[in-house]
């Protein structure tokens, strides 16, 4: 995605109390929803006008660039702004691993009728991934 002004979307969105629109990630070819994580409107702007995705880290109360210290970066195909603004759906070019457990995806666990299951395996583990 080449570079956009971002007045337009925030124009759109609607922040809730502290400031935030909840951001779900997802693999631009295939599909696969990697991640749901906060976007403040610095975040949006950042993302819109580098291509590559940026977040609230409410842990840390600051800009979380995805993969700053994994190196596991996501580039921005398309920003969907959702019927109320209330939601962001970033498709995205993710290299490696979205969750920091070295999943490929958050969406890990299911609830199934007889029980927990876990539905996608560690590719890498944590230690490695941010070589602690």
């Amino acid at each position: 995605m080449t570079t956009t002004d971002p007045s337009a979307a925030l124009g759109l969105l609607c922040f809730n109390a502290d400031g935030l629109v909840p951001a779900i990630a997802q693999q631009h070819d295939t599909g696969e929803v990697l991640m749901m994580a906060w976007m403040n409107r610095d975040a949006v702007i950042e993302t819109l006008t580098t291509g590559r995705v940026c977040y609230w880290s409410r842990s840390r109360k600051g800009l979380w660039r995805k993969g700053e210290t994994s190196g596991q970066q996501q580039r921005l195909i398309d920003f969907l702004i959702d019927c109320d603004g209330d939601t962001i759906l970033l498709k995205v070019d993710q290299d490696g691993v979205a969750c920091h457990t070295g999943r490929r995806t958050c969406f890990y666990t299911a609830a199934r009728p007889e029980g927990l299951a876990e539905v996608e395996k560690v590719k890498i583990s944590p230690e490695e991934l941010y070589k602690k």
